[in-house]
Parts: structure tokens; C-alpha cells; sequence
């Protein structure tokens, strides 16, 4: 075992540390009852609970507003903007018959169990390159379509797909939590990302495919009415459709963002130095930028699920704007978990945690995994986890070899992801696009993204046995 500071470096603990634990777990309970209990509407008892965190830890009133507003604003320019431009792109999508077409293809050469594993397919293609966020509200129509096509329970589907896209974004680069991890501890970032795609693929399969059957038995809810501002329950009205679009035009409009950003991630790795890098490299890393990579997307969609299959300019425009409205609940209930997430943070509940960690004593392995774990709770934020949990073991990294330093930025990338709850920006995101309660939230999405911490670090365990 390995010492991470000597005792003279160590912070000693303190009442207040304490007092800050207390605090956002019973803000934490307070947003549970307040949902759950009193019906009370997500957006304001989140905004309930961040207050009586922030003056229930002793933050002065003015940054108990501004670490919210900070945390709000900061979650809405990454996440919001996307959100808006998925609901563009998949209003297109399903107006124009495109998604009905996938879904007719995919049923068609696959059923039941098979169509499970494609689904699973499809998310990790998509999740390679591309952020958890826009990888969802990109397949979220085609997963409802071929839920209610393929008459199974929506988890079923829903799960598998949720697994790709989250094992993908918090173990392999180029995402920016492994990256983040991969650059504090000083691995390699070939090294990490072979081991990471052995240690993603069984832990898709595990989380997805399999406990999907789990998940659908506890929460057998069927497709919601309305997803993503997309009107699931209604056949969509293709009258004013003069051709629909073909199944290859269609899945090239929907992986051309992924597409873009595999470009921009694939030129960091062959163009490393910046400074030295020719011109295309810097013209893939603007491209390949999600926000400019989701609006080229829209504008591709425009034509080939607008003009391309018969509509009018005045009827594409429409219809953009008509995707709009129904997202309006679901952007201010993630930004205000992003807010909240950000006042626990202000709050100090990080850096307690962090005080913590500084003084234990254990393999390095489990204490990135543990302190990343602890870090999420408290905190909500994965990427918080990943560069805080990185920052306290990297004095141990330069004793490892090139694999376990990989391994190591693996550990912690898994620990990132246990249980994702109401401080989580993301639990609020699956929670109103599937129409679930936030009790059936945390039996699927919340158990989902836990095992895949603990199978994901199971494996990380093994290899480290091993290599």
C-alpha cells in the first residue's frame, strides 16, 4: 500500500467537514420528498434544495445565488443548446418518414433478442466519438419507434441503448473525462484506449442487453406520448410527404455529426501538436465541435428530411420551430440540476470530500475508483469527479507502469459514473425524455449507471491481475 501524503500534509478533518456531508444529503432527501411526495414540479424543488444547501452550509446569500446561476448557466451553454438542436433534428426526422424507415429496416432484418443487440450496436457506434447527451437525443426517436413497432417494454430497448452510450462516454477516449484522467496520471493514451474498449465491451453487454430484462420486469412502462418534443402516440402524418427518404440518406443525416466529431478526436491523435498541426486539423477541430457539428446536422436535415422529400421552407421552419416548445420543461429542469450540482460544489462539499481522501491509505487502484465514487455522490458531476478524484492520486501514477497508470485512468473514469441521482444533470435529462417518475428513474437509469461503475471497475481489477 502506498501512502498518498505524508501526515504533516494531510488537512485534518473538521466539524464543518461533517456538517457539509449532513447537509447535502438531507438537501438530496428534501428534493426526493419534495418530487416524489408533495408532487411538487422538478424545476422548483430543485431550486428548493440548492437554497437550503447553500444557507444550511454557511454560504454567504449572494454566492448561494450565483453558485447557482453558475452552475445553471454552465450546464445550459454545454447541454441546452444541443438539446434545442437534437429536437430540430429529430422533429425532421420523424415528420419526414425517416424514422419510420429505420425502424422498418431494422425490424425487418432483426426481432426480439436480435433487435436488442442492434439497438446495442447502433449506441456504441454512435457513442464512440460523440457525448452521452447528444448520442440520446439522437437515437431517442428511433428507440421509441421500434419500442412501440416492435411491441416490448420500452426499458428493454431503452436500457441497451442508454449502456452504449454512458460505458462509451465515461471509459474510452476521446471523451473528456477519460482524456482528463489520461492527462493528470500521465498514461498513454493508445495503451488506454485498447484497455478501455476491452473493459467497455463486456461491461455494455453486462449493463445493457442483459440487465435490460431486469429493468423492463421492474419498471414495464411502454413508449411515452411525448419524447424529446416528438409525439409518439400518434402516426405520423406523412401526407405531405412526396418521397420519403431512402435508409442510407437517412442514417447518413443521423451519423453525420458522429462523423464530424470522430474526425475532429481522430486528428488530435495523428496531429497531437497543435502548434505544428497543418491546416485540417484546425479546420476538423471546428467542425468536429458538437455544437457546430449538431448545427451543420440540422442544416443537412433540412434538405434531405425537408426539401429532399417535398416540403415547403415555410413548413420546414414550422416545423423547427414546433420542437421547440415541449423541450422548454426539460431545459430548465437540467439546468437547474446543474445548478444545484454547482452549490454543492460552492458549498465545499467537494473539498471535504477530497480532505477525506488525502488521508486514506489503500491501493491506488481503489482509491481513484473510491474517491471518484465519493465525489460523485456529493457532487453529481462526473466530470468533477474525474479531474478532482485525478488530481489526489496522480503523485502515485509516476510509480506505475505504463498499463497500470492506463488502468488507473480507468478506475477512475468508472468510479465517475456511480449512481447517477437528483444532483445529476443527466438523471433529469433520461427522467423527462422516457416520461418516467423519479422512482422508475432510479430503478433503471440509476441502477444502470451504478453496475456499470462497479462491473466496469470489476474488470479494471481483473486486468490489473493480469498485465
Amino acid at each position: 500500500m502506498i501512502a498518498l501524503q505524508t501526515a504533516a500534509q494531510v488537512q485534518e478533518w473538521t466539524g464543518h467537514d461533517t456538517q457539509l456531508l449532513v447537509v447535502a444529503a438531507l438537501g438530496i432527501a428534501l428534493i426526493v420528498v419534495l418530487i416524489a411526495k408533495l408532487k411538487l414540479h422538478p424545476f422548483l424543488a430543485l431550486v428548493l434544495g440548492s437554497a437550503f444547501v447553500g444557507l444550511a452550509s454557511g454560504v454567504e446569500l449572494g454566492k448561494v445565488i450565483t453558485n447557482f446561476e453558475d452552475g445553471v448557466g454552465g450546464v445550459l451553454k454545454e447541454v441546452g443548446l444541443l438539446i434545442a438542436l437534437g429536437a430540430m433534428l429529430g422533429k425532421l426526422l420523424a415528420d419526414s418518414g425517416g424514422a419510420n424507415r429505420v425502424v422498418d429496416t431494422l425490424l425487418a432484418k432483426a426481432s426480439g433478442n436480435k433487435l436488442v443487440w442492434m439497438i446495442t450496436l447502433v449506441a456504441v457506434i454512435i457513442g464512440l466519438p460523440m457525448f452521452f447527451e447528444i448520442g440520446l437525443v439522437l437515437l431517442l426517436p428511433v428507440i421509441v419507434l421500434v419500442t412501440q413497432r416492435s411491441k416490448m417494454k420500452l426499458m428493454r430497448i431503452a436500457i441497451p441503448a442508454l449502456a452504449g452510450l454512458s460505458v462509451l462516454h465515461g471509459l474510452v477516449p476521446p471523451h473528456p473525462g477519460p482524456l482528463i484522467a489520461i492527462s493528470a496520471v500521465k498514461a498513454e493514451l493508445g495503451t488506454t484506449l485498447g484497455l478501455g474498449i476491452l473493459v467497455a465491451i463486456p461491461t455494455v453487454i453486462i449493463c445493457g442487453p442483459l440487465f435490460s430484462r431486469l429493468a423492463a420486469r421492474w419498471v414495464p412502462v411502454d413508449a411515452p406520448a411525448v419524447a424529446g418534443g416528438i409525439d409518439t402516440q400518434h402516426t405520423t402524418d406523412l401526407s405531405e410527404v412526396k418521397r420519403q427518404p431512402s435508409f442510407v440518406v437517412t442514417l447518413l443525416t443521423i451519423i453525420f455529426p458522429v462523423v464530424l466529431m470522430l474526425l475532429k478526436a481522430l486528428g488530435g491523435i495523428i496531429w497531437p501538436n497543435p502548434d505544428t498541426a497543418p491546416a485540417i486539423r484546425i479546420f476538423f477541430d471546428f467542425v468536429g465541435q458538437p455544437l457546430v457539428a449538431m448545427t451543420l446536422a440540422v442544416l443537412v436535415a433540412i434538405v434531405t428530411f425537408g426539401y429532399a422529400v417535398g416540403f415547403t421552407g415555410s413548413r420546414i421552419t414550422a416545423k423547427l420551430g414546433e420542437s421547440l416548445g415541449p423541450i422548454a420543461a426539460i431545459l430548465l429542469i437540467v439546468g437547474a440540476g446543474g445548478g444545484f450540482k454547482q452549490t454543492l460544489i460552492g458549498a465545499g462539499v467537494g473539498d471535504a470530500v477530497k480532505k477525506w481522501a488525502e488521508g486514506a491509505n489503500m491501493s491506488v487502484l481503489v482509491l481513484g475508483f473510491i474517491v471518484a465514487v465519493a465525489l460523485r455522490l456529493a457532487t453529481g458531476s462526473a466530470t468533477v469527479a474525474t479531474v478532482t478524484a485525478a488530481g489526489i492520486v496522480a503523485p502515485l501514477a509516476s510509480s506505475l507502469s505504463p498499463t497500470h497508470a492506463a488502468l488507473l485512468a480507468l478506475a477512475i473514469g468508472a468510479g465517475s459514473l456511480f449512481l447517477s441521482h437528483v444532483n445529476d444533470a443527466g438523471f433529469w435529462l433520461v427522467k423527462e425524455l422516457f416520461g418516467l417518475t423519479v422512482g422508475q428513474t432510479f430503478k433503471t437509469w440509476s441502477v444502470m449507471e451504478t453496475l456499470i461503475s462497479v462491473v466496469g471497475f470489476g474488470f479494471v481489477m481483473l486486468l490489473s491481475l493480469v498485465l
